[in-house]
This record gives structure tokens, C-alpha cells and sequence, in this order.
């Protein structure tokens, strides 16, 4: 069960889901792109969600500024990373002391911002980075980034395009294609909690 939150980004009020479990392990879950109607309740976010809450972490997905209640506008990228921040500490407040990050899409980059060690994230996950959207050039090593997921059918992040940065992101990163799949997951939302499952 979530509970509704609302949390402090710099002087906006962010709106938030926190679903706690007994553990010491929490995640945060960011989402698509604001402007293209991207919020925390995106199907793909949810599948993320209940992933990690099958693992037995608490999580917290919100909706960065100037979406639904949030306050504040679209920054960017850069007003949003300090939601991440915001969400990040949150949790920490709580007790969690072993921090993740998960991302899809407009999420994942925004989150690729963040220095794992200096923001306190332990594993970072990537689903659907958009690297054929959004430039990744600023983006150098993210050593906790441990997953990577993408369709072979996403043309908004081709899998031969990730593979290409991999190295620069991170080379012991795992990397799964879901056959089929699109940047939406249609039809393919089960196989990829099931990835995520197996592997976070």
C-alpha cells in the first residue's frame, strides 16, 4: 500500500507515493518527460514500482514540478535533478540506508546527473534511456549504474545506440533487450517486471 506525500524541492512542493516495506532498502522511481505527458503514474513506472516492492524495497515515486499538484515549472532537466535530490533525502530521513535509483526514460536521464557516492545511491537503474532524444554527452561515468533495460524495437532508445555509451557509463553494467518491445512496452509490461525482478 502507498500512502500520499509531499515533499520539499528547493521552495516548491512536490507530490509524492511512498509505499514502505521492514527493510532497510528503498528506491526512488522517476518518470517520463513532462512535457509529452509523463507522470508517476505512467504504466512503466508502476511496473518499476511493484518490482522493486516485490523485492521488498520501500519506494517513493513523485511527480517532478509542474506536473499534477507539484509546484513549480518544467527546469529543463536541472530543476528536476534537485527533485531527485529532494526524493533521494526523503527516504534517507526515513532510515533507508540502502539508497536506489530507477528511472524510465525522461527519468533515467535526469538521474544519470546524479554522482552515485555524493548523492548516497547504492544501484542505479536505467529503463529506456532516451538516448536518441535527449544528448547523454555531459554524462560521464555513473559507477552504481547496474541494469540497463530497453526494447528491441525502441527507437527512442535503440538498443545500438546504449550499447555505444555503455562503456563510457559504465562497462560491467548488465544490458536487457526485450525482444519485441517498444519505448511504451506494449503488451510487454509482464516480461519486463520480471527482468526487473530477476535482477535488482
Amino acid at each position: 500500500m502507498e500512502e500520499n506525500i509531499t515533499l520539499f524541492s528547493e521552495n516548491f512542493q512536490i507530490e509524492g507515493r511512498l509505499g514502505k516495506s521492514n527493510t532497510a532498502k528503498g528506491v526512488v522511481i522517476t518518470h517520463p518527460h513532462p512535457l509529452y505527458g509523463g507522470n508517476m503514474h505512467n504504466t512503466v513506472v508502476e511496473t518499476i514500482l511493484q518490482a522493486y516492492q516485490q523485492n521488498g524495497f520501500t519506494t517513493l515515486r513523485f511527480n517532478f514540478r509542474g506536473v499534477g499538484a507539484s509546484q513549480g515549472s518544467y527546469a529543463d532537466g536541472i530543476g528536476e535533478q534537485e527533485d531527485v535530490r529532494a526524493a533521494l533525502s526523503y527516504l534517507a530521513d526515513l532510515g533507508i540506508s540502502h539508497l536506489d535509483l530507477a528511472g524510465y526514460s525522461f527519468g533515467a536521464w535526469v538521474n544519470a546527473h546524479k554522482r552515485c557516492q555524493e548523492a548516497g545511491i547504492e544501484t542505479m537503474v536505467m529503463v529506456s534511456p532516451p538516448v536518441a532524444f535527449i544528448g547523454f554527452d555531459s554524462i560521464d561515468a555513473i559507477n552504481c549504474l547496474k541494469l540497463i533495460i530497453s526494447g528491441s524495437r525502441d527507437d527512442i532508445a535503440p538498443p545500438h545506440l546504449i550499447n555505444q555509451l555503455k562503456p563510457k557509463w559504465n562497462p560491467h553494467t548488465r544490458f536487457e533487450i526485450i525482444e519485441g518491445a517498444d519505448h511504451f512496452y506494449s503488451g510487454q509490461l509482464d516480461k519486463l517486471q520480471a527482468v526487473l525482478v530477476d535482477n535488482i
